[in-house]
């Protein structure tokens, strides 16, 4: 088969032209549940939802905020926020509320639960991973705070163990009723933050609001305060508050990108839009100092972060055997990312001796984690026959298509065209335009100004899918006749996530 496709190198997250705006690239859905109608209510809960509400608003954050939802609205406002996360770089949700394990799964209760099983539990609330999946599509970060189980809301009354045959019950599947939530397990680039730690009941306190939203409320105003480390101040707060007998804790990991919830402080660099190595570099050194503590803890983000510092020629910091030495440990320690990194600096022989096997190795590993930037440059290598590998179209094809399902821009954008180019036999051209629709979603700024540049790169029939594919979004309202006129150039902006 004939391999002479288009490939069009493309940048995520790029800088937009002038002329127009973007909507809310940091977006946040504030739930607080305090008037239950059947078990017990809550004191300080929507105190705490309206406090943090007005905390996100003050620092830049499109907010919607929510108290006493019921089953119904909590999932209408799930599906709402879950469309509006797909074209911001971070998605936040705050709970303040009831939530119980039951059998290893974490269940969020609304105000007008009717509790009297563990099946009323799974029925009526919203699990954890609803929550996760609600934010999953955000373009760079997600983030779910949980300050919840205050309190055993259930008391003695039902068994939560019991949702199914002991039989089917695994070791893992412990429950503690309401004596705390279970750890949780979000993918990469999603933070979990828990009020208390997995077994542990957050305090509801006395003084109108949690310890937890005291907390959050001091330290997210706190400029050029980088978001782990941010976390990791509440942590502290809360622990000196409550005298040691309740922990916060996260779970999972955010992507190696630094960020400032808050904005840069007074004379410090905005990092926001940047990536890697120059935003890492902004970095001040109290906190270098906070990432280093971290790193000897085994956090392998705050390596990234110390490896890229150390991989900017233009810092003082300079020392690419040092980055190696803090990318080796994260990557050793299961960071998809580090592994993705580090296999570039073996490939190209950056600070260390070119070692094509060590890079293929680190490639490989990191794709085996579904890390969607290492599965898209191994179909480059399999296409051009990189490190060593003989050329193999067939098997890179079916890593480009990967990367796409994975959300990879690039990836999402080429697999377009080569469905377009009638390279993928399964495929046509409504799958060539759901992939383009997809990039848009994505973020990426080079797909959005080809499909408005150069829109006859591609065929009359993926050109009038992904019309019909922007009219079923409610972004496009004319004719279906792939001519991209006015009409469907406002459309594939609004796609994206711009503002007339």
């Amino acid at each position: 088969m004939g391999m002479a496709f288009r490939w069009v190198a493309l940048c995520a997250f790029c800088l937009l032209a002038g002329g127009a705006s973007a909507a809310s690239d940091r977006v946040a859905l504030v739930l607080g549940m305090g008037a239950y109608e059947t078990i017990e209510p809550l004191d300080n809960t929507r105190n705490d939802a309206r406090a943090i509400a007005d905390t996100l608003k003050g620092i830049g954050f499109d907010v919607t905020l929510s108290l006493d939802a019921t089953g119904n609205q909590l999932r209408q406002l799930m599906d709402d926020f879950a469309f509006r996360s797909e074209t911001a770089d971070l998605a936040l949700i705050y709970f303040a509320g009831h939530g119980v394990e039951v059998q290893g799964e974490n269940f969020l209760i609304p105000v007008d639960a009717e509790i009297h099983s563990n099946l009323d539990v799974q029925r009526q609330s919203i699990s954890l991973k609803q929550l996760l999946q609600t934010v999953e599509r955000a373009r760079k970060m997600r983030i779910v705070i949980l300050d919840s189980c205050r309190d055993n809301p259930l008391g003695d009354t039902i068994d939560l163990a019991q949702s199914q045959p002991v039989a089917q019950q695994s070791d893992n599947q412990a429950t503690r009723g309401g004596g705390g939530l279970a750890a949780a397990k979000p993918d990469r680039g999603t933070l979990v933050a828990f009020a208390a730690k997995d077994g542990q009941v957050a305090l509801d306190g006395t003084g109108g609001n949690s310890p937890y939203a005291r907390a959050l409320i001091d330290k997210m105003v706190k400029p050029g305060l980088e978001i782990s480390l941010m976390f990791r101040q509440v942590r502290d707060m809360v622990l000196q508050d409550t005298k040691n007998l309740q922990e916060p804790h996260t779970y999972g990991s955010l992507t190696g990108i630094p960020f400032y919830l808050a904005g840069a402080a007074e004379g410090q660099q905005d990092i926001s839009g940047t990536i890697g190595q120059e935003a890492w570099a902004a970095i001040r050194p109290d906190q270098e100092e906070q990432l280093l503590a971290l790193a000897d803890l085994g956090d392998t983000r705050s390596m990234l972060g110390l490896a890229y510092m150390r991989l900017n020629p233009s810092e003082g910091r300079f020392d690419p055997a040092e980055a190696v030495s803090f990318l080796e440990k994260a990557s050793a320690a299961g960071s998809a990312e580090a592994q993705f990194e580090l296999a570039k600096i073996y490939e190209r022989g950056t600070g260390v001796s070119p070692d094509p096997t060590r890079a293929l190795e680190l490639y490989r590993a990191a794709a085996a984690q579904n890390y969607a930037d290492a599965i898209n440059d191994l179909g480059f290598l399999h296409y051009q026959g990189g490190l060593g590998l003989a050329p193999d179209p067939q098997k890179a094809l079916k890593l480009f298509e990967r990367a796409a399902d994975l959300r990879h821009p690039q990836a999402q954008f080429n697999f377009a065209a080569l469905i377009d180019d009638g390279l993928i036999d399964s495929k046509g051209p409504d799958d060539a335009a759901h992939y383009l629709y997809e990039a848009l979603r994505s973020g990426s700024s080079d797909v959005l100004d080809l499909l408005t540049s150069r829109p006859q790169m591609f065929s009359r029939q993926t050109r009038r899918a992904l019309q019909g594919e922007l009219k079923q979004y409610d972004f496009y309202g004319g004719a279906i006749d792939g001519e991209f006129g006015p009409g469907t150039q406002k459309a594939i902006r609004l796609a994206y996530g711009l503002t007339e």
